[in-house]
């Protein structure tokens, strides 16, 4: 059987836990949005102060920085910075042919912390907080990595 199937349980494991995290940074751009247009500022660009039915009394003090707008965006962009390895580690772990329960724990349990720090950076909660929950993710994504290295190099 094909690694790469979804006639593999490995392969949808891994399509279950990457399409979660795609749809929640998908998601974080809607928050964004409504979290401006909710606080009528947070705007980014200078054409965005011209008069427009979304926007029809512009204020130079639009294109300050809104501090709940920016706390999202600080958000979106953990998520910039962490997913992209989660996509490609995980694909390239699978190829490993790992047990069907570690691989479950690894890829539900990244996305559950991910979620988890999600949660808490949204309600402010302390850096301490925020990297604890950050940590067990980081090194799920270590362990695939070089799981999968040392697979390579054998």
């Amino acid at each position: 059987m094909p690694v790469i199937s979804f006639d593999n349980p490995l392969f949808t494991t891994y399509v279950i836990a990457a399409t979660l995290l795609i749809l929640k940074a998908a998601a974080m751009s809607w928050l964004v949005v409504v979290r401006m247009i909710r606080e009528n500022g947070g705007f980014r660009s200078p054409e965005d102060l011209r008069k427009t039915l979304a926007n029809p009394n512009p204020n130079p003090h639009q294109l300050e920085p809104n501090p709940h707008v920016e706390r999202l965006r600080r958000i979106q962009l953990n998520d910039l910075e962490s997913f992209p390895y989660f996509l490609v580690a995980g694909l390239l772990w699978i190829q490993t042919q790992p047990s069907l329960t570690l691989a479950r724990w690894l890829f539900y349990g990244y996305v559950l912390t991910r979620l988890a720090h999600f949660i808490a950076y949204l309600t402010a909660q302390t850096h301490d907080m925020r990297a604890l929950l950050w940590t067990p993710g980081s090194l799920i994504l270590i362990y695939m990595a070089a799981s999968t290295l040392l697979t390579a190099l054998l």
